[in-house]
Order: structure tokens, then sequence, then C-alpha cells
């Protein structure tokens, strides 16, 4: 008898159904019912209905299947694996809320399948089961991006299709390649090394940090998350990337080179968000940065750093979402997200203006808002283990942040220093403050909400993370020095304000190395090539035809005697033994 009920498996299953109700209202009703079914699961868990869950990393294993000769571990619950299917719920609810406007109803199956499988990975136990679940969610996205409808979002559709495809062959090969090394599918942490024997591992490694968007291979995610529809957006930030940073804890933690990627990446990120004229590209770019903190805290190793990476997690969830759907505000109001077409929105929508700046507030690490309790702990994980390099670039990483998403973002699309937007998009408005409709501010309101509960109260968060913390966030050092960032970047953002408003651009990523060869081989592909199968298609017809001519010809049959072809045997021998001789 099964013990254990699988939230990620009722999530999908669920979600399945939806297109199938008959009643709109009981419809919607179902559809947020879901994520609370699952958190009744994962509450049951937490009190020991289903065991008492031991300390990271020992588990309980609730849910095995036999598969071939090996057996499939479904259900492994750790304080890890319950941490992240909390959040992933929680969001989950907070998501359908602010998507209860949307009518197309596979658009809801799609984001519950995504879901659920996110679930289903984070309780995997075993490498098959994780695999299928990984692939699972590359294609959910995959149509959240098709029902957007523009040409654009369905070349993002393909071009994430592709790159998720690319990583989960990655991953297959590499646990394939471990399973014939070791004998063994369990998830769990993997020998990492330079040299053929390392060869699995480092494939699965390059898979999971694909699918982290960790640079060099991040420009996937700034390219498809700003043009799927605006709720199926908010749904993309949350799963695939925090996916793959608890696949990296659990597998790669203590790895140097990942410590040193995600530095170089929390900074890189930001370079890049500098031009950007589209608030959700914009957000996208910060959300590589801000995965560039949890990768460098797994590559740390240390209780500290793996708390650091799994809290920042978590909070990034919670604040990427919110900031996300404060820029849908924007498209599903006006129709557009881009600066230079915005500005003088605040008087018509303000209340997603405040809810948004929470969001702003929290992924900057301003005290008293959650991204402080967890990335300071990253970022003072990296002074604990002596590595100055991580710690400035991890620390000069938040101003940045700051600049784009607290201020720049804000700025440009509700504010600009106008009274009025421009006349095409106040034409879109009514005479009202309350434009947004009521169920996405209800949905950022909780999220928004979390955020300053959890930075207010981090005894909450802290008491759910794999190791026993024994970090303080709010000390006068911490609270002192960031708050000086902020005032300054403040003032030299106010001074310059002008500068920072959004001109059409189109921004050059590491995605160009893989774009320029594609199109050129596509080129190739339909001129020269063409033209050249052509011109063969053409030469081999005429020999053809100068063959049936000549054989049909009474001369040729007339020479073709016993001595004639037997001579020519002799010859084509010759010539063979000719060509053995050399070969050998």
């Amino acid at each position: 008898m099964i013990s254990w009920i699988h939230p990620g498996l009722v999530i999908c299953l669920g979600g399945f159904l939806i297109p199938f109700i008959p009643w709109p209202k009981v419809k919607k009703a179902y559809f947020l019912l879901l994520p609370v079914a699952g958190l009744t699961i994962l509450v049951l868990t937490s009190m020991g209905t289903f065991g008492t869950i031991p300390p990271w990393p020992a588990a309980l294993h609730k849910w095995n299947v036999p598969f071939l000769q090996y057996t499939l571990d479904i259900a492994r619950i750790n304080k890890l694996s319950i941490l992240f299917a909390y959040i992933y719920v929680i969001a989950a609810f907070c998501m359908n809320i602010y998507a209860l406007g949307v009518k197309n109803d596979w658009e809801h199956v799609a984001a519950m399948i995504y879901v659920g499988s996110a679930l289903g990975a984070v309780f995997a136990g075993d490498l098959f089961t994780l695999f299928f679940c990984l692939e699972i969610m590359s294609w959910a996205p995959f149509f959240l991006l098709l029902f957007r409808g523009t040409k654009k979002a369905m070349g993002a559709a393909f071009r994430y299709i592709l790159w998720h495809h690319f990583s989960g062959i990655c991953i297959l090969a590499g646990i394939l390649i471990h399973l014939n090394l070791s004998g063994s599918i369990e998830f769990a942490h993997m020998p990492w090394g330079w040299g053929g024997k390392y060869l699995g591992s480092n494939l699965m490694l390059l898979g999971f940090i694909i699918n982290a968007a960790t640079t060099p291979f991040h420009s996937w995610l700034s390219d498809t998350y700003s043009e799927a529809t605006p709720s199926g957006s908010v749904y993309m930030t949350a799963f695939t990337t925090k996916t793959a940073i608890f696949c990296l804890i659990v597998t790669f933690s203590g790895v140097p080179l990942l410590m040193w990627l995600g530095a170089i990446q929390s900074v890189f990120a930001l370079f890049m968000a500098v031009l950007e004229n589209d608030g959700r590209r914009l957000c996208s770019y910060h959300i590589i940065s801000q995965i560039g903190y949890m990768v460098a805290g797994v590559g740390m190793g240390t209780e500290m750093g793996i708390n650091g990476a799994a809290s920042h997690a978590l909070c990034h969830i919670v604040y990427n979402a919110l900031l996300y759907m404060g820029a849908g505000c924007a498209l599903v109001v006006v129709g557009t997200a881009k600066f230079n077409r915005l500005g003088g929105l605040y008087k018509y929508m303000p209340i997603a203006f405040w809810l948004y700046m929470v969001g702003g507030f929290s992924i900057s690490g301003f005290p008293l808002f959650n991204g402080f309790i967890s990335k300071a702990m990253t970022i003072e994980a990296a002074e604990f283990i002596q590595r100055p390099i991580i710690y400035l670039l991890l620390e000069g990483a938040t101003v940045g942040t700051f600049l784009h998403t607290g201020l720049k973002l804000p700025w440009n699309i509700w504010l600009q220093g106008r009274e009025e937007p421009p006349p095409d998009i106040r034409s879109k408005l009514n005479d009202s403050a309350l434009n947004t409709p009521v169920h996405m501010l209800i949905g950022m309101g909780i999220l928004a909400f979390l955020c300053i509960f959890m930075g207010v109260y981090p005894k909450i968060l802290y008491d759910m993370l794999p190791y026993p913390v024994e970090y303080v966030p709010f000390t006068v050092t911490r609270v002192f020095s960031i708050t000086q960032m902020f005032v300054f970047t403040f003032l030299g953002f106010w001074f310059l304000r002008k500068l920072v408003r959004g001109y059409p651009t189109y921004v050059l990523d590491t995605d160009w190395l893989v774009r320029m060869p594609g199109g050129l081989f596509i080129k190739f592909c339909k001129v020269p090539l063409i033209a050249f199968g052509s011109y063969l298609d053409k030469q081999i017809m005429k020999v053809a035809e100068t063959f049936i001519v000549s054989i049909r010809s009474p001369n040729i049959e007339a020479r073709l005697t016993p001595m004639a072809i037997g001579f020519g045997v002799l010859v084509s021998l010759l010539l063979l033994s000719v060509f053995l001789f050399l070969k050998i």
C-alpha cells in the first residue's frame, strides 16, 4: 500500500482535467484548489504523518517502484525537497490567482503540468525519475510560449525547446555513462573532476547549468521568458532554473568551477541589462544575475553557502514572480512593456506600482525585505571561506540590481516625470486608479506580503533550511553598509535619470555565437547546397539517359561479346587487387 500521495502527480493530473470541467465558476475554483491540495499533502508530511523527516541529507523513501533490474525512488522526502516543494505550491497558488483572467484553458493545463513536474523533480530519488520530470518540464513552457501567438514567441518557443533538449541529451548521456561505471541510479552527490572517468558527471553538470541559465549558457532565458504570455512568463520565472539549482545542490555542491561561474554571472547579466528597453527582458537578465548568487553558493559547498543558495532560491521565486507580475500588468492593461512607449502610468496603476516596488526592494537586498536575509547569507559565506574576489563580485552586483529593477524599470514604466502617458497609451486607460484587474493585484499582494514577512521574521525561513542556521543578518555593519550603497546609487540615478530612458535596441548576447553559425548554415542549405544538389541531379540524369540510350543501341549490343565482357571483368579485378594492396 502506498503511504505517500505525490503532490506533483495530483497537480499534473488535476491540471489536465481543467478543459473538461463544464462550468466556468467550478473550473476556476478547481484551478485554485490544485496547489492547495499539494500544500495540504506537504503540511501533513511536515507534521510527521508519513514519518519524521530526518536531518539533511538523510531522507524518507516512501514510494519505490520496480523498473527492470532497478528500483525507482519516486518520493524521497528530506528537508531540501520539502523547502522547494513548499515554495513551489505557494507560488503556484499566487500565480493561479494572477492568471484567473486567462481564457485559454490549455494554458492553465500547461502551467499545472509545469508545476507538477517541478515537484516531481525535487522529490525524485533516482536519476531516471529525475530525467523524466525534467523532460516534461522542458515541454510545458514550450506551449506557454506558443500560446502568445506572435511570430517572435513561436521562434522563441522552438529555440527554448532546442536548448532544453540539448541539456536533456547531456543529462541522459551522463546518467547512462554514470550507470555503466557505477551501476547506481541514485540521485545523489556525484564525483567531479577532469578526465575520461568523469565524463558522465561532467555531462550531467553541463545539462544542469544550461537549465540554470548559467553564463555562458544563459541567453535562452532572456530570449524566451519575455516572449511568453503575461501569466505564462510568471510561471516560467519560478520552476526551471530553481529546479536546476536543486539538482546542483544535490549532485555538485562544493565544485569550485560553479563558484566562479556564479560570481561572474551575477555581474555579467547586469551589463547586459543596461541597454534593455523591454521591462520583461530586463527582469529576465536579473533572474540570470540572481541565479549567479545561488550557483556561487552551491560552488562554495559550505553549510552556509548551501543554506544561502537554497534560501535565495526560495526568496527569488517570490520576489521575481512579483516583478514579472508588475511588468505583466503594464503588458495586459496597455499592450506593451517597452520603456520608450510608456511613462506616466502611476496615476492609473498606483497599486501595481507599489506592489512592484516591494519586489524591487526585495531583489535589491534592502533590509526588512526577504532578499536581504538570503543574499547576505551567500555573500557572507564567500567572506568566511576567504574568497575576496567572489565577495566583491557578489556585493557589487547588489548595486546594479537596485539600479535596474528598483529604479530604472519603475521609472520608465510608471513615471519618467510625466503626468500623463503618451496619447496612444492613454486611450487604452480608464479614468480610474484601478485599471489593473483585481485578481492580478491579489496575486501580487500575497507575494508582496511574503517578501516583507520573511524579511522581518527570517526565522520562519531559516528553520526550513537543510543545515542549522547560526547566521544573524541584522548586524549594524551589514545594515549600514547596504543602506549606504542604496543611498548613493539612488543619488547617482536621480541626477542621471534622463540618461536611463528607454531606447529601441537589440542586445547581442552569447546566443550570437550559436545564431550566427546557425543562420549561415541555413543559408548554405538554402542556396549553395540546393544548387549543388540540383546540378548533381541533372548530371546523374544525363549519365543515366546516355547509358540507357547506349544499351539500347544495336551497335553496342553487337560489341558485348564474351571476350569483351571477360576482359572488362579482368581489368576490374586487377584494379580492385591494387586498391586492396595499397590499403593494407
